[in-house]
């Protein structure tokens, strides 16, 4: 079979499957129509041709099944977004330290665990979006350890008793502590204590802090706040009003976070 006719058969293949969606443009009705019959004809009388065509384009029937799935996840996305915006989603936020600009049109709230491989993952992609956005977005860390008494724990109280004498150092130690994830959880405590050496933290007025009223109460809020939205893992996302839930594409993220601005006025 040529090699046009092939790229035919292929994109009439998807199609008839449902794969390609908006993804494809189809030609004017009347050769489509045309080409239709014809394929359709080769496709009865010459069944070997379909699986022949798939073997020799497999990578292409995967890249383009892949862009109907992003597509129609974004569509999805998009369309609870929407339903989010008319939704407040009220959280507790005082006292935790800010990423950013206070006053910015957009601010994410990260409910999220030291310890959890996806929150790591998720970590850089917000990064990312600081810096691509500047002003306009801001971050605010909620911790949801899995295990509270645990290590994730731990680091979530020092990360907070951090904030206490330099919020600054507090990022950095969120941000090492994420980086390297395998050594928190293999080397626990001491890691922790390390890390916060080398940022230059008083480490005895960080231990103390952690254990305080006032940290303990901020935990307990972001497990009630969790528990109030219905946070069933994570990492688990507010954008503004906008909910978003696991690890997502940063191009799925810029899209949350354009629309977030677009209800601001920008």
């Amino acid at each position: 079979m040529p090699h046009t006719c092939k790229r035919q058969a292929l994109a009439l293949l998807l199609a008839l499957f449902g794969w390609m969606g908006a993804v494809f443009v189809w030609p004017k009705p009347a050769c489509a129509d045309d080409l239709t019959k014809q394929l359709e004809k080769v496709f009865r009388e010459r069944p070997d041709i379909v699986m022949d065509v798939l073997r020799c384009n497999s990578e292409s029937v995967l890249d383009i099944a892949q862009q109907g799935s992003n597509l129609r996840r974004k569509r999805n996305l998009e369309a609870q977004w929407r339903e989010d915006m008319g939704i407040e989603k009220r959280v507790r936020v005082e006292g935790r330290p800010v990423l950013g600009s206070p006053k910015a049109k957009v601010r994410i709230i990260a409910f999220s665990d030291f310890t959890c491989r996806f929150c790591q993952q998720a970590s850089v992609t917000v990064n990312g979006l600081l810096k691509e956005y500047g002003k306009d977005v801001s971050l605010i860390f909620k911790n949801i350890p899995l295990e509270s008494n645990g290590i994730a724990g731990q680091a979530a109280a020092c990360f907070l008793g951090i904030a206490q004498q330099s919020k600054k150092k507090s990022w950095q130690f969120y941000n090492t502590l994420f980086a390297k994830r395998d050594r928190l959880i293999r080397e626990g405590e001491e890691f922790i204590k390390k890390t916060a050496e080398d940022l230059g933290v008083d480490v005895k007025r960080m231990q103390r802090d952690a254990k305080s009223k006032k940290i303990t109460d901020m935990l307990a809020e972001d497990q009630e706040d969790s528990q109030k939205l219905g946070v069933e893992g994570t990492p688990y996302f507010l954008v503004n009003n906008l909910v978003l839930r696991g690890v997502l594409s940063k191009e799925l993220f810029k899209a949350a976070v354009d629309m977030a601005l677009s209800q601001t006025g920008k």
